[in-house]
């Protein structure tokens, strides 16, 4: 969404900021919510107690004066009392039930009638309308008819001498400088912040200057990212009637964080139809056939999550939904529609898999509110997610009709409400796997033999004579192709998966060499890509600059741009620089729409056709795609897009077109060149610019339109239709047919579907292209009906004639998308049981990262995850940490931390250092866990008493693991010993091994008192009694722990902690490179016996 109203007040705080000094008086104004302090109001606006005032709502309420929506002349007290009446009381215009909530207080200008005027501006494709009439107010009535209209074409200023001489001729000559200052003034805060449109009136002109008294203002969120320190904080007001819900506000926060879109709007929150639906095109389709079947009193909500929202995200945007829908039953049940059209690029299993996570979390609440779901989807991975969902079905105990690209995109919604039967059987198209496994080649059967194709030259430009008057020269970019079967294209952006998708339907279409034939990513250096062409592999030349790009491809004539919305201007503006680029086509949405209408001038100027912003690009059968248009190749194939049809279609929807696609291969004998323009309010190119090159082709031999709500460009169709410049058959159909059905203004999920005037809405356009002679469907339900009526008419009288299939090469499919859809199998070649990075959400030993933090698991629960895959018992994973904490170090002299000092003085990094410690842990350095465990488990398992495993190990002439201390003795106890000792006594359910280990411990202290239990033995002995104890494990596992080396993991891990202690000790002390003392290095040389044996 682009353009979007704002608060009067947030209006005139920008105006009061930012008109030139003198221009204009400052607005005061007092904002009154239902929450509203009067003593706090007061003492932030004093000027409220002294002057006479005029209280207004201020929700986006048009008419307010005629609706007896503003009280003037008043002071504070009168405001009080009238809004005693109005605030917070519910209120009806037309249709619409909303609540007043919000009031904006204002100084009351006196003045007379004759000095109201009004004053607005609006943005368009071309330029910007100022409309200035010298009677403003209340009464002003038809402005369009009465307005004086000044036009400031893209990219050029306002004249104050324009202004005074074409806008103000009305005007007293004492009015006329500070108005032609002021509107001058304005127009310059409108361009610099973005609006799109700004209405005032009145604007009130009186000897004690102009003020500005009822504003109107929509600004174009796009332009955020630019804007966003001179807007400060923004909010967008809701429509009047229909209230921000928590839940709305969530899923707009969800879309602002996410590369995706997420948009949800609450119609009715009792309704009995909800949807979920992917796609901003195929969400207001649905929403149209619910409401032409009848629906429209019970559609519950509007909203769509496309462009390849994650599992996550998608999960977050089902349960939100799902939330709302469950609040309340319905005695007739409720439908949840979870439909979309066929997805370009989209991974359908993934955002099913997490609409699947959200359906069985509300599985009972669904259950009781007796609700059916019905689901139509298709794209990539559409198998597995439909499969899901049918097993999913199984299981819920919610009925779950489930179907795919075999079945019409709308006929669900038909089924739901009972106007269609249901089929138990549907039959399937052919599956990803079924048309990219290798086939017999020469078997030259098509997959479809009852598809037919027409015969086209893909490389031929239409003959001039053929071209219609409207054409100037033969050279109009109208007359040619944009793509033929040598098209060569540059991709803008590192975006591998598309360029992939792109060369296998270069191969699909038997291309000789691919289309793509460089890259340009300005953040790396120059370096070739790996890419697939058909069965080999080849290299694509990646550069960091453009320049260098198009000297080294100079037949490359097309531009395919992944920038981001940030990067997307400048990028193109550079790319229309090279006279050799004809075609660019914008991916990117979001493109603030100032910057877009500077491109479209540019690259009129330049003779350059742009496609976007905000598509998924176009399709040539046979000859060229852009990016991911299309879809995966099972979907090309299906649709036969590896060869021309003879039908050519626009919209202005990514996703409808692949959904065009469909229909059109169903019902015809397929594409013969589809486009689409883009979502946004000023798409490159329109509808008229593709239609003309269509009607010029001899190859096309019908048009499918695909418009919407919003804009005037289906006119233009009307007009060449009912001149004879475009003759060819037409069939076209207006989505967003349902907007009359709402009692407040919904914003589709296109930039440019809104209308802002009757001309604008869907109905209309629809009236009147059927007038001018296209062939029009009641409804976007019978669209492929009348396509497939048309075509056969077409066949009938020998416009077509079909001629055989032929099957096209055989691409192999990748091995990962082969692996997603399970078609194949390999032995991995790391296995692992602790850890899965691969979801949402990181998960250790199976449980997600959130809930170890939610539970407060610590340092000791991760590892009791990671290493014993258990989740012990909060006494063990404290234990766990207590052994780090002592064993963190033990001074700078013993050998571990001394290697890493000097390392460290040597400027070795970190990890250097620390390995240089961690490699003197062993036997004689703490490594000795392990092996006590393993010694002291040995003697109790095999029923030794304490002196008889003191003497065996005597008598075999080996120490006692974890037995004996340097410093400490019996007499002098180490106290890391002492603490851990009281706490496994008191914590541990049994402890039979530390126990055995202090007997031992009597026996050797009592020959020397320093041989104590010291920390590796008391560690190792009492993780035994943990281990076996706890109840978490079998005693086979307690001793495999042991002899794989896990107790020792402790103390590397515990004094790892303190070794990067030390490096860091040292690096802050900043000490010199260490050289050992001579006189602490004994020097033994070898004795010189020579003299005395001559």
């Amino acid at each position: 969404m682009s353009a979007k109203a704002i608060y009067e007040a947030k209006g005139k705080e920008l105006l009061n900021k930012y008109l030139e000094s003198g221009s204009g008086v400052k607005n005061r104004y007092a904002v009154v919510t239902e929450d509203v302090n009067w003593d706090q109001l007061v003492q932030d606006n004093p000027w409220l107690q002294t002057q006479k005032l005029v209280v207004k709502p201020d929700q986006l309420i048009k008419r307010r004066g005629k609706l007896g929506l503003i009280k003037a002349g008043v002071d504070l007290a009168g405001v009080r009392d009238w809004l005693k009446e109005k605030l917070g009381k519910n209120f009806t215009i037309g249709k619409a039930l909303g609540r007043l909530r919000r009031f904006i207080i204002e100084p009351f200008v006196a003045h007379e009638q004759s000095e109201e005027y009004y004053v607005c501006i609006y943005s368009h494709r071309s330029g910007d309308t100022i409309l200035f009439h010298h009677e403003g107010g209340v009464d002003i009535g038809d402005v369009d008819a009465k307005a004086v209209k000044m036009e400031v074409p893209i990219g050029e200023d306002l004249s104050p001498t324009d202004v005074e001489g074409k806008l103000l001729v009305n005007i007293p000559a004492q009015a006329k400088q500070q108005l032609t200052k002021f509107i001058t003034s304005l127009y310059k805060v409108y361009t610099d912040l973005y609006f799109t449109y700004l209405e005032i009136n009145p604007l009130v002109v009186t000897s004690g200057g102009i003020y500005v008294l009822d504003l109107a203002a929509k600004i174009d969120q796009c332009a955020e990212y630019l804007c966003k320190g001179q807007w400060g904080e923004l909010e967008f007001p809701p429509p009047f009637g229909r209230d921000a819900l928590p839940e709305e506000a969530y899923i707009a926060e969800l879309d602002s964080k996410s590369g995706a879109s997420l948009k949800l709007t609450v119609l009715n929150k009792t309704g009995r139809i909800w949807t979920m639906v992917a796609g901003g095109g195929a969400s207001v389709i649905y929403a149209d056939t619910i409401c032409d079947l009848g629906g429209a009193a019970e559609l519950a909500n509007y909203g769509e999550y496309s462009g390849a929202p994650s599992e996550q995200q998608t999960y977050e945007y089902a349960k939100t939904v799902l939330s709302l829908m469950t609040e309340e039953k319905h005695p007739d049940g409720k439908i949840l529609i979870i439909g979309g059209g066929i997805a370009n690029f989209t991974n359908v299993a993934a955002t099913f898999k997490g609409i699947v996570r959200a359906l069985r979390e509300y599985q009972q609440l669904l259950i009781e509110g007796n609700v059916n779901i019905y689901v139509r989807r298709a794209g990539p991975n559409f198998q597995e997610g439909l499969r899901i969902m049918r097993e999913l079905g199984n299981t819920l105990g919610v009925p779950i009709h489930v179907f795919g690209p075999e079945t019409h995109m709308t006929a669900i919604v038909s089924m739901a409400l009972g106007k269609r039967d249901i089929p138990h059987d549907p039959k399937p198209l052919p599956t990803t796997a079924n048309f990219l496994l290798p086939t017999d080649s020469g078997s030259g059967a098509s997959p479809s033999p009852s598809r037919k194709s027409s015969s086209a030259d893909l490389t031929k430009i239409p003959d001039v004579a053929q071209i219609p008057q409207f054409l100037s020269t033969p050279d109009s970019p109208a007359t040619k192709p944009l793509f033929t079967k040598g098209t060569k294209a540059i991709i803008w952006g590192m975006q591998a998966r598309a360029v992939q998708g792109m060369m296998d339907f270069d191969y699909v279409c038997s291309r000789k060499s691919p289309s793509v034939v460089a890259m340009i990513y300005p953040f790396t250096g120059d370096h070739k890509q790996k890419f697939y062409w058909g069965h080999k592999e080849v290299l694509v030349p990646v550069y960091k600059n453009m320049d260098d790009c198009m000297k080294k491809h100079p037949s490359a004539d097309v531009l395919v741009s992944f920038a981001s919305l940030r990067s997307a201007y400048d990028s193109t503006v550079e790319t229309m620089k090279y006279q050799q680029i004809r075609t660019i086509a914008i991916i990117a949405e979001g493109i603030p729409e100032n910057l877009t209408r500077k491109l479209v001038k540019m690259a009129h100027e330049k003779g350059v056709n742009i496609i976007g912003p905000a598509t998924v690009g176009g399709v040539k059968p046979g000859c060229f795609k852009i990016g991911n248009t299309g879809g995966m190749l099972d979907n090309i194939l299906s649709s036969k897009l590896y060869r021309p049809g003879s039908v050519a279609y626009v919209s202005r929807s990514g996703g409808m077109s692949n959904e065009l696609n469909n229909i059109i291969a169903l019902n015809t004998d397929g594409v013969y060149e589809g486009v689409a323009i883009g979502g946004d309010r000023y798409p490159g190119t329109t509808f008229m610019d593709h239609i003309y090159r269509y009607q010029a082709d001899p190859d096309v031999k019908m048009i499918v339109l695909l418009g919407e709500v919003g804009g005037v460009e289906e006119y233009e169709l009307t007009k060449a239709l009912t001149d004879g410049r475009v003759n060819k058959p037409v069939v076209a159909w207006c989505i967003g047919t349902c907007a009359k059905m709402f009692t407040s203004e919904v914003q589709f999920g296109h930039a440019g579907s809104c209308a802002n005037a009757d001309a604008e809405t869907a109905d209309a356009k629809n009236r009147a292209l059927q007038e001018a002679g296209a062939r029009v469907p009641k409804s976007f339900d019978e669209l492929g009906h009348l396509i497939k009526e048309v075509y056969d008419q077409l066949v009938a009288d020998g416009t077509i004639q079909p001629r055989p299939e032929e099957a096209p090469p055989t691409v192999p499919m990748d091995y990962a998308w082969a692996t997603e859809l399970g078609l194949i199998r390999k032995p991995a070649s790391f296995m692992t049981s602790i850890c899965d990075e691969r979801g949402q959400e990181l998960l250790y030993a199976g449980i997600p990262i959130t809930d170890i933090f939610k539970e407060d698991m610590g340092i000791g629960g991760v590892l009791s995850l990671l290493w014993f895959q258990r989740r012990l018992p909060r006494y063990a994973t404290k234990f766990i940490e207590m052994c780090l904490m002592v064993t963190a170090d033990h001074g700078p002299a013993v050998s571990g931390a001394h290697n890493t000092i000097v390392c460290a003085r040597a400027g070795k990094d970190l990890v250097s250092c620390l390995t240089s410690g961690l490699l003197t842990i062993g036997d004689r350095f703490g490594g000795a866990l392990d092996a006590a465990a393993k010694q002291f488990s040995d003697a109790v398992d095999s029923g030794l008493i304490p002196m008889e495993f003191v003497n065996g190990m005597r008598k075999k002439g080996k120490l006692i693991m974890g037995i004996g201390h340097r410093v400490k003795s019996i007499n002098n106890p180490d106290m890391r010993v002492v603490i851990l000792k009281e706490y496994a006594q008191k914590s541990f359910p049994a402890t039979p091994m530390l126990d055995y280990a202090i007997e031992v411990e009597r026996i050797t202290t009592s020959k020397k008192p320093n041989l104590i239990l010291n920390v590796d033995g008391f560690i190792g002995v009492a993780f035994v009694d943990l281990l076996r104890n706890c109840g978490c494990f079998t005693r086979e596992e307690s001793q495999e722990f042991i002899d794989i080396g896990a107790l020792n993991g402790l103390f590397v891990l515990g004094r790892s902690m303190g070794f990067i202690g030390h490096f860091l000790d040292q690096k802050r002390l900043k000490q010199g490179l260490y050289r050992h003392p001579w006189d602490d290095i004994s020097y033994v040389m070898p004795e010189q016996f020579g003299e005395e044996q001559q």
